[in-house]
């Protein structure tokens, strides 16, 4: 099946320079019908396609462009409504997985959300390359890895999601240095590099996460965090070019990136210390016993949901403000840590992102109410309420 990318807008018919004007959402679904194009619809990369046609049942074919109607505000004969432009695009290095109208519940930890008009999945680094350099440089993007710092609202995503996990490899380049992509596991980053006999990334393990995601947000746990640790990174473009910064042109701090991002991180190069590998492993058992102990790792959440402020911990507020146990909906305050906010219906029950984020605005209502402290959120919220 081809890959595609949709855009939508709305068309007038019956004119001599039928226009597409791109909007911000998806139109809704198709309904049985018939609608008369006629003259020229101008795509907004300047292309032109001579139409004189019906749309049966929503479809229409002219050329290049496919043409589907939401024909609920659309009476048969020429007329006014909404269509989506499906522009095709040539497979040439394109061997990953591009989905349209996906569920976001199933690509996140929390597994709750609304849907993406798009889920692209490159089967690697070139295959990305291949992508972006055929996406509209307005298309918004929304890049993820294993989706555990992420909750799209009900209302979905109008845009592209990038899942990142095709693109994990990991390569040791000399002692101590590792080139690692963007879609490696951070818990698999610290079994590899203690294996290696190095020493200084056994927090990545308590880090439920991909290595791009920890980039972005400078992403830390049990008192590491990820910046520290990077020499230079990789980042790509809208036009699908990969550039190499050194580490030198970013500043970060706590939970905190700035710099020449592009589009985003692809790839980073690791400088570690040699050490003990058995030394290595032990710490990272430590870790995760310690991280299962205090927080509730078997049930769907974010991990924490609020950055710590300045010298206090966003748990103890939380618990000292006596929320522990408050629940939107399915979406509750767990009993076990209070900076986490668990989804209890499972990844089989009808969890509402909506619920999640409004439990989490009373949490930080709550606490500012009573201590008059701000709460940052961690997790990145995106898309609309339903």
């Amino acid at each position: 099946m081809p890959a595609r990318v949709l855009q939508t807008g709305a068309i007038s018919g019956g004119s001599s320079d039928d226009r597409l004007l791109r909007k911000t959402t998806v139109a809704p679904g198709v309904r049985r019908g018939s609608v008369q194009l006629s003259g020229r619809i101008q795509h907004e990369a300047g292309r032109y396609a001579p139409t004189h046609a019906s749309v049966e049942r929503g479809t229409l074919t002219t050329g290049k462009y496919r043409f589907r109607a939401d024909l609920s505000r659309t009476s048969a004969g020429p007329g006014e409504g909404n269509v989506v432009i499906a522009r095709e695009i040539p497979l040439d290095g394109l061997r990953g997985e591009m989905r349209q109208q996906e569920p976001m519940s199933g690509h996140n930890s929390w597994r709750a959300g609304g849907v993406a008009s798009r889920y692209v999945r490159p089967a690697d680094l070139a295959d990305l390359c291949a992508l972006m350099r055929q996406l509209p440089s307005h298309e918004p993007l929304l890049w993820i890895g294993l989706g555990s710092n992420l909750l799209v609202r009900d209302g979905g995503f109008a845009g592209t999601v990038i899942a990142t996990q095709g693109m994990n490899a990991i390569s040791q380049i000399d002692v101590g240095r590792f080139r690692i992509e963007a879609g490696a596991a951070c818990n698999k980053i610290a079994r590899v590099t203690a294996r290696a006999g190095c020493v200084g990334a056994e927090f990545l393990a308590g880090i439920p996460g991909t290595l791009g995601g920890a980039l972005a947000m400078n992403a830390g746990a049990f008192g590491g965090e990820t910046w520290p640790l990077v020499s230079a990174v990789e980042t790509i473009d809208r036009h699908g070019e990969i550039h190499r910064r050194d580490a030198k042109e970013f500043e970060f701090g706590y939970r905190h990136v700035d710099g020449p991002m592009d589009a985003g991180f692809v790839a980073c190069e690791l400088s570690l210390p040699k050490g003990d590998t058995e030394a290595a492993q032990t710490t990272i058992r430590a870790l995760l016993a310690r991280r299962n102990a205090t927080q509730p790792t078997g049930l769907p959440s974010c991990g924490s949901v609020f950055r710590n402020p300045e010298g206090d911990h966003a748990a103890r507020l939380i618990e000292a403000a006596g929320l522990k146990g408050r629940c939107r909906g399915a979406a509750c305050v767990s009993e076990k840590h209070a900076n986490f906010i668990i989804n209890t219906a499972g990844s089989d029950g009808d969890a509402r992102a909506n619920d999640i984020e409004d439990l989490l605005n009373e949490v930080r209502d709550t606490v500012r109410a009573q201590f008059g402290i701000e709460l940052w959120p961690e997790v990145r919220i995106v898309g609309d309420r339903s």
